[in-house]
């Protein structure tokens, strides 16, 4: 699941299949496909986590947190506050 690869390939990006996304260091279920939607960034996007304790969450700024697995640390990327396909909800 750590999927920010800058320069293409990126592997889940338009991948819809039903399932779990779970981290690639520990397989700690992070993201399910039914909170996935396509957006126009190159990586994959979710409106919200599985379980609360799913992920940690660190405030860079008023509207975007650094995302890390909730079990063992690994950097997952940003969570964009009311950026996500509805008004309201958030882009992971």
């Amino acid at each position: 699941m750590s999927f920010c690869r800058f320069f293409g390939g990126e592997t889940y990006k338009d991948h819809f299949k039903p399932g779990m996304y779970v981290c690639s260091n520990c397989n700690h279920p992070l993201f399910s496909s039914r909170s996935k939607f396509a957006h126009s960034s190159p990586w994959p996007a979710f409106t919200e986590t599985i379980r609360e304790d799913s992920v940690t969450k660190l405030m860079e700024s008023l509207t975007a947190f650094k995302v890390l697995c909730g079990k063992c640390g690994n950097g997952l990327g940003h969570e964009f506050v009311n950026d996500g396909p509805q008004e309201g909800l958030s882009r992971f």
